[in-house]
């Protein structure tokens, strides 16, 4: 048997199967003779329309359906997907407008989807669907965050989508009447397009009687409840599956329009029907990140200590209120409104506004990184202009550690921290002592060299409760049914890493089964680093059950008390015995004994609390003048993330994590034109950010466990996007702060950057 220590670096298990192309993903396991859906998509970003003509494209060759918003109503589809809508400041909610599974007499974004065609082929379907000509009526769109324009829905004729705050407004305004200093900064947080991998896809089956849908998503369970209620079946007749994902961050976290045509197309035709999205397809079509504008107001004592904080955020929603994203910019936001900072009186106000674009919901991190963002931005900038040290003005405000458990003014309970003791790993990691020569000598080549300080916190997001089941099987082997779904993350690893230290079962032996509404009755899903803590605590409350049943069995067989038996994670021990069984052991016995009970255990467990995983992100970029051009030279990590149960897959969470947020500060720009046309739709004008964009991230832990969950664990999955995009901003402002530069702003583009050198108030020397 292969064994291994606890919280050991173990290579991934699923790592062999996909570099050697053995991974099996929505195109990989569709069935064999499935027929293809192509989307006709809107060419307008806001439009009536006249009903569509299909007649053409239905008659070409090889294709077999042509399918609209009619159809779908005619075979009794409800057809509309659920989006969230937050209550308003005043106490009123707008609601969520209609957004159909195919549009109906008006599209709101180019790329909406209008119709499918199902073909025998894929080109065949493309052709057929190039071939029909909407008959658009155009309206001007809307682009803008601000009240008025065109109204895209009769419930916003305003397109103001929400308005919506928290917190004690007169207490924030007198705190800052008194203040000794307030610093206003504004804080663009760009939009961007998540471009996974893996682009999202789907197949479906109808047999007359029940429906198998699989996508390449998330989680089963929310999509099959959807799935039955638009279609008006039982839940027990539809089961949702999801093989390998290629990444998903957050975006494949939802339901999409797509998904209930191809389902739809199934069933009116009975046989399997397949869709994978273009890249360029999926660019106009997938859910964008971020996208929001707000100024922020931190008002500091005469000591430079935070008194009170003000935020006040202008979001763009997108064409349709998504199923996180009003939640995302209001709630989730303010989980960690305050991040590490004493800070007891605050003001949050955040509007949300309709636009003819790709609507907005979760990317790595939904809504902790934005609200880190904008405090962490604000807090270097404050430390320039009130002439403070950068990292001492943060240590003036932290909560401290005698303060926790620490109640944050926006609900939150903190469990543990040690901000300070963080604070100073980071400063030894990054070589603080060794940047000032570094400076000089990028100086003395005609270069910018700044350095940019963010400390995070982020709260673990969705359901506190997750499901496990354990199944013995009569090779030998065992599986581990879990609710989450790896989009990449290493979950296999993990769970059966962490199943084998705490039975003794080979990791060889063990199995991970996922993303099947058929074998797990039910799960959370993947989202809000939730995965591992949930799922290895629901894990124990399995194996828990699981070791009392096989002790009170053996105690049966070997007529002794059941208190007597032993276990040690690996073997049981019998009084009067020479025998020490293994659980594999244990469960063929059972088997052989027809004890076929003791054949699978399934338990659901509840944490009692989140966890806040924090940490200290230093960017150290360079920028030369000539051409604008910023180069991150140095990027330095150091995380509380609880114990970990595998530290190289933290840091590979880590480092994807701020590659990301590197890419979003340095390459990621959506542009779009005043009619709603995406301009960077392909990856020859939205820029990736690719290898020589980042160096090594070095990264180092300063454990202080979680007291909310058994393994003193902290969620890891988004904490390098939150941490990265106010240290690269602060960085760029810290290297132009020469040049007498005030207002930074992503994405630094060569062009932006030079730009704003070209209009800077000190000219270079």
């Amino acid at each position: 048997m292969e064994k291994f220590g606890k919280a050991q670096p173990v290579r991934r298990l699923e790592d062999r199967r996909f570099v050697t192309g053995a991974g099996r993903y929505i195109d990989d396991e569709t069935p064999e003779g499935s027929l293809h859906g192509v989307f006709v998509r809107a060419t307008y970003a806001h439009a009536d329309f006249a009903p569509l003509d299909l007649s053409e494209a239905t008659q070409m060759p090889g294709v077999v359906l042509g399918l609209t918003a009619e159809d779908m109503v005619e075979m009794g589809a409800k057809m509309n997907i659920p989006g969230a809508a937050v209550p308003n400041i005043d106490g009123t909610t707008t609601g969520a407008p209609k957004r159909p599974m195919l549009a109906m007499g008006r599209v709101r974004f180019v790329g909406e989807p209008m119709a499918l065609i199902v073909a025998e082929t894929y080109d065949q379907a493309r052709e057929a669907a190039e071939a029909v000509m909407p008959d658009y009526d155009a309206k001007p769109a809307k682009m803008d965050l601000a009240d008025g324009g065109e109204t895209l829905h009769e419930l916003a004729p305003d397109n103001l989508g929400f308005h919506w705050g928290m917190g004690d407004k007169d207490a924030t305004d007198a705190a800052f009447a008194k203040a000794a200093h307030v610093v206003t900064t504004r804080v663009e947080d760009n939009r961007v397009i998540v471009n996974s991998m893996e682009p999202r896809g789907a197949f479906a089956e109808w047999n007359g009687e029940r429906l198998h849908f699989a996508y390449s998503g998330q989680g089963v369970w929310g999509t099959r409840d959807l799935l039955a209620k638009v279609f008006g079946l039982d839940k027990g007749a539809v089961r949702v599956t999801t093989p390998d994902v290629g990444g998903g961050f957050g975006m494949k976290g939802m339901d999409y329009p797509e998904y209930y045509a191809i389902a739809a197309a199934a069933m009116k035709l009975s046989k399997p029907v397949r869709w994978m999205s273009a890249r360029g397809e999926a660019m106009l079509s997938d859910n964008a990140g971020r996208d929001l504008v707000s100024i922020t107001d931190l008002a500091f004592d005469e000591n430079h200590k935070i008194i009170a904080y003000r935020v006040t955020t202008d979001s763009n929603i997108g064409a349709y209120a998504s199923q996180f994203a009003q939640f995302i910019q209001t709630e989730l936001f303010a989980r960690v409104l305050t991040g590490v900072y004493d800070i007891q009186t605050v003001w949050q106000e955040v509007k949300g506004y309709y636009t003819n674009t790709t609507p907005v919901d979760a990317y790595r991190g939904a809504g902790r990184p934005e609200a880190i963002f904008a405090l962490e931005r604000s807090m270097g900038n404050a430390a320039r202009q009130l002439g403070i040290d950068p990292w001492e003005l943060r240590r003036k405000s932290f909560v401290a550690p005698a303060q926790f458990p620490y109640a944050t003014a926006t609900g939150e309970n903190y469990d543990v921290g040690d901000f300070n003791r963080v604070m100073d790993r980071v400063i030894a990691e990054c070589d603080m002592a060794g940047f000032a020569a570094r400076k000089a000598a990028s100086a003395a080549e005609g270069r910018l060299r700044g350095l940019g300080l963010c400390y995070y916190i982020e709260s673990i997001l969705g359901d506190p409760a997750e499901s496990a089941k354990v199944e013995f099987h009569d090779d030998g082997t065992a599986s581990l049914f879990v609710g989450t779904q790896s989009n990449g993350q290493g979950h296999e690893t993990v769970y059966a890493t962490f199943l084998s230290d705490q039975t003794g079962i080979p990791l060889d032996k063990i199995r991970i089964v996922q993303g099947d509404s058929d074998l797990i009755k039910q799960g959370g899903g993947t989202g809000g680093s939730r995965s591992v803590t949930t799922q290895t605590n629901a894990t124990l409350a399995t194996v828990s059950v699981m070791i009392q049943a096989f002790s009170a069995f053996l105690a049966e067989e070997n007529d002794v008390d059941a208190s007597e038996i032993e276990f040690d994670d690996e073997r049981f021990r019998v009084p009067g015995s020479n025998e020490t069984p293994s659980v594999l052991d244990v469960a063929d016995m059972a088997r052989k004994a027809g004890k076929t009970e003791l054949l699978s255990f399934d338990e659901r467990a509840e944490l009692p609390g989140r966890s806040y995983p924090n940490g200290a992100h230093v960017a150290e970029v360079e920028i030369d003048p000539d051409t604008g051009v910023v180069r991150l030279d140095r990027y330095t990590v150091t995380d509380d993330f609880g114990n970990l149960i595998n530290p190289m897959l933290a840091e590979g969470q880590v480092h994807g994590g701020v590659a990301q947020g590197v890419g979003q500060a340095l390459t990621a720009r959506v542009v779009y034109d005043d009619q709603g046309q995406l301009l960077t739709a392909s990856f020859m004008d939205y820029g990736m950010p690719r290898a020589d964009d980042v160096p090594w991230i070095e990264f180092t832990t300063e454990p202080v466990p979680s007291v909310q969950n058994p393994m003193g664990m902290k969620g890891c999955g988004e904490a390098g996007t939150v941490g990265a995009l106010a240290a690269m901003a602060n960085a760029v402002a810290d290297a132009v702060a020469e040049r007498g530069i005030e207002e930074v702003q992503m994405p630094f583009t060569p062009d932006r950057v030079w730009q704003m050198l070209q209009t800077a108030p000190i000219a270079a020397e």
